[in-house]
């Protein structure tokens, strides 16, 4: 705490700095959970410091990622309910940069909010750990913005940015994707991240009562599945490299099948989906249901149960659920790679 910097005349413009300093001594235990070896600075520097262990790594690439929580976080006001969407935040970086094979090093996050309350903050960066070491990276620093008369006082924004390393010859790349290779799905714990624009619009979120408990989602409320959070595939996705040649990953997000799973298939190979094979959770039944969405439209803005794709040899397909379930993954083949310009295919 630095007891002796105060501001009065700052206070009365909306900023309470010594709010901050409150909010970083109660996150301190939390960001605590999260340190490993490469650490070099404690919170409260001007930067994070973190040195890189390169034993057994011959060509070192680090891969960053950025991404926020987006609308979600309109949920969070709702429910009051802030200790979750940290993991979010983390989950929507590092399995970005887990589809190139990279480790998550370390993690930074940003807050900018209407007004500091220090034990709010902390709830959210108790959540931001949580993802950390979820995921085995360090958070090494961040940034808490008051911001009065910019956001309401009781809401907030929150984005993160984190770093990882893969050696050069072991990225993930489609180079290797050919006919006949089969396609895993990685099952996801809700909606995670995404589309929260057409979810709250479908559940008029503001204007009905969430907290309710609803039939068809197993006597929970849509607040509290919506507010699931983001499942975190870094540790499963690192053991099935050590054991198995992979040779694409998607990461199931915004845009749902028909964006992101084009993105790991090479020109000239398509992604043929069977769409009976597909574990479509609860949520997303409602949602169309309730929405009234055509099931192009869900597959175009949905993870509809599966949060990431991951593409092998046909060869390796059993070894691959092997690793995935010894690792906590209920994974299960969902297609396969054939010859095509359309680059996916659900049928």
């Amino acid at each position: 705490m630095i007891n002796n910097s105060k501001s009065d005349v700052y206070a009365q413009a909306g900023v309470d700095i010594t709010a901050g300093y409150k909010a970083v001594e109660l996150m301190k235990k939390h960001i605590a959970t999260t340190m490993t070896s490469g650490v070099c600075s404690d919170v409260g520097g001007f930067g994070g410091l973190f040195e890189l262990n390169l034993t057994g790594i011959t060509k070192p690439v680090l891969v960053s990622g950025t991404d926020g929580v987006g609308t979600k976080l309109k949920l969070a006001f709702l429910m009051d309910k802030h200790d979750t969407v940290g993991i979010d935040c983390v989950a929507m970086c590092v399995n970005d940069i887990i589809c190139s094979g990279a480790k998550p090093l370390f993690f930074l996050d940003y807050i900018a909010c209407g007004k500091n309350v220090p034990e709010k903050i902390a709830d959210i960066v108790k959540g931001v750990c949580d993802g950390c070491v979820q995921s085995g990276a360090a958070l090494i620093g961040g940034e808490t913005a008051e911001m009065p008369g910019f956001y309401p006082i009781d809401e907030y924004d929150l984005a993160g940015y984190c770093t990882g390393v893969v050696d050069k010859d072991k990225i993930i790349d489609n180079k290797t994707m050919c006919e006949g290779d089969v396609i895993i799905a990685l099952p996801s714990s809700g909606v995670h991240s995404n589309g929260f624009s057409l979810v709250r619009k479908v559940f008029d979120v503001e204007n009905s009562d969430i907290k309710a408990p609803v039939a068809e989602l197993g006597g929970k409320s849509i607040g509290e599945t919506l507010l699931t959070p983001t499942k975190i595939y870094v540790k499963p996705v690192l053991a099935l490299m050590e054991n198995v040649k992979v040779k694409g990953i998607s990461h199931i997000t915004g845009g749902g099948f028909y964006e992101n799973i084009p993105r790991s298939i090479p020109d000239g190979l398509c992604a043929k989906i069977e769409r009976s094979a597909v574990r479509v959770l609860p949520i997303f039944e409602l949602l169309a249901k309730t929405g009234n969405i055509s099931e192009r439209d869900m597959f175009n803005t949905f993870n509809m149960g599966v949060g990431m794709s991951i593409v092998v040899s046909k060869a390796d397909a059993d070894k691959a659920l092997e690793v995935l379930k010894a690792n906590g993954e209920d994974a299960y083949v969902i297609g396969e790679i054939v010859k095509s310009e359309d680059k996916i295919e659900i049928c």
